[in-house]
C-alpha cells in the first residue's frame, strides 16, 4: 500500500476556450497549468492524483481569466525551474494585462539584452502557462512566435485580452 507524502502532486482538469487545461498543484500552491497537446508536457503525471477540491479556488480565476471578469491572478505558486528561468517567469508577471513586449525587452528586464534566445527558451518552460502570462511576448517585428501551447492560442489569448480592454475603454 502507497502512502501519500506531503509532497503528493495533486491535479485537475477544466474546460476552456483554448481546450482542455490541466492544473497541478503540491502543499496547497500551483505547480502547474497545463495545455493538452503542448510542447513540454509535464512529466510525473502517472503519480498525480486527482482532487478537484484542491483547486476551488484556482479554478474560479481561470474561469474568471476566460469570461473576461479577471486581469491579474492571485494565487499561490511554486515555480520550479533555474535562477534563471524564475527570473524570466517573474518578469513575465510584470507585464500588463493585454499589452505585449518582445523577446528583447523581456531579456532587458532580467538584466541581460543579449540573452533573447535564452529568454525565449525560459518562456518556452513556463509552467504556468496563462497564470505566468508567456503569450504577452512577440517577435521585435511585433509577429506571434514561440508559444508551447501552438500560435492559434497564443493569438485567442492576446485577443482575448485586447477585446476586453477594447470593451472597457483602453483601462
Amino acid at each position: 500500500m502507497t502512502t501519500l507524502t506531503q509532497a503528493s502532486t495533486w491535479m485537475t482538469t477544466l474546460d476552456s476556450p483554448i481546450g482542455t487545461l490541466t492544473l497541478a498543484a503540491r502543499d496547497g500552491r500551483i505547480t502547474g497549468l497545463h495545455m493538452d497537446g503542448a510542447d513540454h508536457a509535464p512529466t510525473g503525471l502517472e503519480t498525480w492524483r486527482r482532487d478537484d477540491s484542491q483547486f476551488k479556488e484556482a479554478v474560479r480565476q481561470v474561469r474568471a481569466y476566460f469570461a473576461g471578469e479577471l486581469t491579474d491572478f492571485d494565487l499561490p505558486l511554486e515555480l520550479e525551474g533555474t535562477d534563471f528561468q524564475r527570473r524570466v517567469w517573474q518578469a513575465l508577471q510584470g507585464i500588463p494585462y493585454g499589452q505585449t513586449i518582445s523577446y528583447g525587452e523581456l531579456a532587458r528586464r532580467v538584466g541581460n539584452v543579449k540573452a533573447c534566445r535564452a529568454v525565449g527558451l525560459a518562456n518556452g518552460r513556463n509552467p504556468v502557462a496563462v497564470i505566468v502570462p508567456c503569450h504577452r511576448v512577440i517577435g521585435a517585428n511585433g509577429t506571434l512566435t514561440g508559444f508551447g501551447g501552438g500560435l492559434d492560442r497564443k493569438k485567442w489569448l492576446l485577443d482575448h485580452e485586447r477585446s476586453l480592454l477594447h470593451r472597457e475603454g483602453g483601462r
